[in-house]
């Protein structure tokens, strides 16, 4: 049973548990919420479970197994917690990533009852303490990123093969470790001999391998080397946008993959506020994980070569595709309705599943990117800020003209609402095709009532069909009330994930006599 990539909501039914002849159940890139039933995981015949990325949450069970042959588990990219499992594979070999999930406590000495026979990913959780050394008689163990004791390295991730060379391997690192020491004192003697020129050569040093540089993704390391043979230095061919800060070059990597730099230029290398804004975009993205936020692979930041490394948008952004005609008639209601809905639900993470909470502050259709399937990502988290609760939030006003909260003009008081009321022009723009400014400055005026909604709406597209009809109304009855001009009246971004998750009620009135006016005395349940 094959249903990943929908819009599936509510809980996983346990009734999957009843099925014995069951083989492969994919539930993934949904919105499914609550507990996996653990009945699922007595199912002898099952060979591949996955539900990742969506927003299921409780534990696992304590032990789960009695394979009838290998078995793949996903439930990667949710908001599980609780101890890891202790997972029965006497026969079989077994595949599982529980990462990007909220595991916590500490590692039991044992995971699987055979360990070469396991891969396991526990990468991105909350898992603490020591790790046992049985882990490494695995086959793949992933633990980076999560809270281990006895580890300095921000990563840990074997592969079977350690353990078994472990005598040979002490006998290798001892003399090295006596070696590191010899160079550390001729090391600190000729520092202290060079301590006039110290300066001169650290910018030499600096100036080949940078002084802030961390790139990763699933294949391992990339090396600085590598992203200049991709780019050829950054040369132009390869440079597919350019900003007023800085330019966005395409690369293939040696491993194949293909990945966007955003390089700034070189004249605004010396420019504190875009350090800061370079060094906050790699903050937030290097803490936050979302399925419909962009991913940093990896970043240098340095005062002679400042980039970051992003997933690479085949489609570019929503903006381009919006003002480009072929593009635009390609992009279909179906297609906008769900961008709406991925940014909102990027959102929704950002403002309630962060703690404490981050304020994105600059929604835009620049912001907004597509991949090849025109899925919508948020990206550009340069002026991105977490909202302290115990301060006033003031800060300087930041923002694309057209999108900024009218609030910030004149109280500089950040909020989750200024994000809000930026989602609100976005919707619109999103369905008129074009920005909504004097649309919005109309809200107020009393020709406004004589708006109909197909008059506003992309005329490059024929009108939508049923559905999509019901999907646009709605849309637009929220994004007036994102808009309304007094933030405490706009709803949260709480209170759309929940009316998006009941949005399949009927259009009261024929769609062509639907009129703004009418949209805009819709309830939306401000509380």
């Amino acid at each position: 049973m094959y249903l990943s990539h929908n819009n599936l909501i509510g809980t996983i039914p346990t009734e999957f548990g009843t099925l014995h002849n069951l083989m492969y159940l994919d539930l993934s890139c949904n919105n499914l919420i609550g507990d996996i039933p653990s009945s699922i995981f007595n199912l002898k015949n099952l060979q591949d479970f996955d539900v990742s990325q969506n927003q299921l949450s409780g534990s696992m069970p304590r032990r789960f197994g009695n394979f009838s042959s290998s078995f793949h588990l996903n439930i990667s990219e949710n908001n599980l917690c609780g101890s890891v499992p202790y997972i029965l594979n006497d026969y079989f070999h077994v595949d599982a990533d529980f990462s990007h999930n909220k595991f916590n406590g500490t590692l039991p000495s044992i995971i699987c009852s055979v360990p070469p026979l396991c891969s396991i990913n526990l990468s991105y959780n909350k898992i603490s303490g020591s790790i046992p050394g049985d882990l490494f008689r695995m086959q793949y163990i992933n633990l980076s990123y999560n809270l281990l004791s006895d580890n300095e390295l921000l990563g840990l991730e074997k592969k079977q093969g350690f353990s078994k060379g472990l005598q040979s391997l002490l006998k290798i690192i001892i003399p090295f470790a006596i070696f590191l020491v010899i160079i550390f004192v001729v090391g600190f003697i000729l520092f202290e001999s060079f301590k006039k020129n110290k300066k001169s050569i650290i910018q030499t040093r600096e100036s080949k391998n940078g002084d802030l540089f961390s790139i990763w993704n699933y294949d391992g390391k990339i090396a600085y080397e590598d992203i200049i043979e991709a780019t050829e230095g950054f040369d132009i061919k390869y440079c597919i946008g350019t900003g007023a800060y800085g330019s966005v070059y395409r690369a293939q990597l040696p491993s194949g993959k293909i990945v966007a730099l955003k390089k700034l230029h070189r004249r605004e290398y010396g420019n504190t506020s875009f350090a800061k804004s370079f060094h906050n975009e790699v903050k937030m993205l290097s803490e936050i994980r979302h399925r419909s936020i962009i991913k940093l692979h990896g970043f240098c930041l340095h005062n002679q070569s400042m980039f970051l490394i992003y997933e690479y948008m085949e489609r570019g952004s929503l903006f381009y595709v919006l003002n480009n005609d072929y593009e635009a008639k390609e992009f279909d209601w179906s297609m906008r309705v769900n961008t709406i809905k991925g940014i909102a639900n990027a959102l929704f993470y950002m403002h309630h599943d962060c703690a404490p909470p981050i304020i994105h502050r600059d929604v835009t259709s620049n912001n907004v990117l597509l991949n090849s399937k025109m899925k919508a990502f948020l990206s550009d988290f340069g002026t991105a800020r977490i909202l302290d609760p115990d301060s006033s939030n003031q800060t300087l006003l930041v923002g694309t003209y057209g999108y900024v909260a009218p609030e910030l003009a004149y109280t500089l008081v950040v909020t989750a609402k200024c994000d809000v009321y930026s989602f609100g022009v976005l919707i619109f723009e999103t369905f008129m095709g074009r920005h909504p400014g004097e649309l919005i400055l109309s809200f107020s005026n009393t020709c406004f009532e004589s708006i109909l909604l197909i008059d506003v709406l992309d005329p490059r597209l024929p009108l939508p069909s049923p559905k999509d009809a019901q999907d646009v109304t709605f849309l637009v009855t929220i994004a007036l009330a994102c808009l309304n001009s007094s933030p405490k009246s706009r709803p949260s971004m709480h209170q759309v994930s929940q009316r998006l998750l009941s949005s399949d009620q009927s259009l009261v009135i024929p769609f062509n006599n639907i009129s703004l006016q009418h949209l805009l005395n819709q309830d939306m349940q401000i509380i």
